[in-house]
Parts: C-alpha cells; structure tokens; sequence
C-alpha cells in the first residue's frame, strides 16, 4: 500500500553553534527545536509516518525526553544516523519499504516551513516525481579565492537557494542514494543525488523565514520568530 512517509534528520553535531548542547535540542520558547518541526509534520494530513534519525549515542535520550515532551499523533521510528548527513538520510530510507511511496527529507532544525509548503512541495513530488522547497537568490552574489578575494559577480537570474522540505518518489530517491554510493559521491542535498543520475527536481517557493538553524544568530532569530508566534 502507498504511503507518504517523512524523514526528519536531526543527527548532525551542531559544531558551528559552538556548544556543548547539539542544536537540535536547544530550547525555543521552552521547546527543543526538533519538537517544533517534529508539530508542523504531525500536523500534515498528507502523512502517514516519520522516521526521526538521531545520533546513535542521542537514540535514548529521544525515545525518553524527545518523543514524550513532543505529544504527536502519529507513530514516530527511531532510526539510528550516519557519519554525514547523506548517510542518514540513506539510514532512513532503508526502514522504507514501499516502493511507491512519497518521502518527504527535512532538516531537524528547519522548524519554520509551514504545512501549506509541506502539502505543496508533496503534491509537486506526486506529479514530477521530485520536488523542493526554495527561494530566489535575492543578494549579489561574488566568486571568491581561497583569500577572499572576489573574482567575479555572478548573475543571480535563475539563482535558487535549496531548503527543505525534498519530496521525492521513493524508488527515484532509493535509486539516486545506491548509485551516489557506489560512485562516492557526496552531495550537500537529497536533489543532487536526482540530478547525478539525470532526473529531473521542481523547485517551488518556500519562504525566507525557512532558516535552517546553523549558527549563534541563527538560533537568536529563531527564537525571536518562536515567540512571535507563541
């Protein structure tokens, strides 16, 4: 039977926040940061199941303080992560086994994509295949040495910045990991790996306040918008 099922990868280090707490779990307005965005996907219709891959050393901690302090709805499977992002992405996708199926990959700590982008960038994978969430490069962009030193402006027409969520056909996104596996290749996202094996991803407009929580000032603009909406 199809499904439509989420991948939230939330496995990730944290360094360059520079703290000894991994970002995921910092409290927002009283919440860890991976609960937020753990609510926005409980609260989508369109799916069925989310798989939350976390740290191995992190699996306990969220099956006892995470997932209860969450309250959703819908089952939640721990999957244990990678060494790299791509390896936990993979992770998830081997506890998938329907073919057919929708996978929607986000970040953990993206807790700001609303449901109506989520059902968008869905419907859109329904119908390309692939699909994913972005916005318009909006500031000059410049090429750069190793020193900083600028070499040229880039034209920005047709410039996208990715975000999540990606939503991919599940054998497509199965096929796309395999072979960047067997080739080594490693890919900043899910969408690249769709077009190393020459298929084709929609992107559609997600927003700016869909920050992916990275750095000091990203988690201080973060908690502003929390409380903002609280």
């Amino acid at each position: 039977m199809s499904k439509l099922i989420a991948i939230i990868v939330a496995a990730g280090k944290g360094l360059r926040l520079n703290d000894a707490l991994k970002k995921q779990y910092h409290l927002v307005v009283g919440i860890p940061i991976v609960v937020h965005t753990l609510r926005v996907f409980d609260a989508c219709r369109l799916i069925d199941d989310i798989l939350l891959v976390v740290a191995e050393e992190d699996l306990e901690f969220c099956r006892t303080e995470i997932i209860p302090c969450a309250k959703l709805e819908k089952k939640i499977t721990l999957v244990p992560g990678g060494p790299q992002r791509q390896d936990s992405v993979y992770n998830g996708l081997q506890k998938i086994d329907a073919h057919d199926s929708i996978v929607v990959i986000h970040d953990g700590v993206r807790p700001f994509v609303t449901r109506d982008q989520l059902e968008a960038c869905i419907n859109e994978a329904r119908v390309h295949g692939a699909c994913i969430l972005g916005v318009p490069a909006y500031d000059t962009l410049k090429r750069v040495t190793a020193k900083r030193n600028i070499v040229k402006t880039v034209d920005r027409e047709n410039i996208w910045f990715a975000q999540t969520p990606q939503a991919f056909r599940c054998d497509l996104i199965k096929r796309a990991h395999e072979r960047a596996r067997q080739q080594g290749f490693i890919a900043t996202d899910d969408a690249a790996l769709i077009e190393q094996i020459g298929g084709k991803v929609k992107i559609i407009p997600g927003s700016r306040t869909n920050i992916k929580i990275t750095h000091p000032e990203d988690l201080k603009l973060a908690r502003i918008l929390l409380e903002r909406q609280s």
